[in-house]
């Protein structure tokens, strides 16, 4: 990623998601806070829409709603309880826009809460200024292994 690709993903959320690299790094951004599952309802109501196989749609409704909406979902998303009601209603017979109701308030909360969290982040700071962002567990590892190293160098050096 260029620096000058990082900063258009600062003029609009939606500019952040249409770019391949944007929506991976806003991905790994949410992993750190724990909310990836927004992003995957996200995600996953943009492929369901692609569907042109109409048999398909009951069993991919089905687990759309089981995996983001429904109350105590594993990857439960943060939706109102009329929200849920209106959804699974949309599914007994569902169509391509049968989630664009609970995607579309999904995405607002990721633009006005998540976003600004990310464009403050040192993930994005670090791909403005050209730096590539350093996982954080390869750090701790390294951290952690450094003087190791240096030791077992000593100790050969030593003998």
């Amino acid at each position: 990623v260029t620096p000058e690709e990082a900063v258009r993903w600062g003029e609009s959320f939606n500019k952040l998601l249409s770019q391949k690299a944007g929506l991976d790094a806003f991905t790994r951004f949410l992993k750190t806070e724990f909310s990836e599952e927004n992003i995957e309802f996200w995600t996953t109501c943009e492929d369901y829409k692609k569907n042109r196989a109409s048999h398909q749609l009951i069993p991919k409704a089905k687990t759309i709603y089981e995996t983001f909406i429904r109350k105590d979902a594993p990857k439960e998303v943060n939706l109102d309880f009329h929200m849920k009601e209106v959804t699974a209603q949309n599914i007994t017979h569902p169509t391509l826009d049968s989630f664009d109701a609970a995607q579309a308030k999904i995405y607002r909360l990721m633009e006005q809460d998540s976003y600004p969290r990310f464009l403050r982040s040192d993930m994005y700071l670090d791909l403005i200024k050209g730096r590539q962002h350093s996982d954080p567990l390869a750090s701790m590892v390294l951290h952690l292994f450094t003087p190791l190293k240096d030791l077992a160098q000593k100790a050969i050096v030593s003998d």
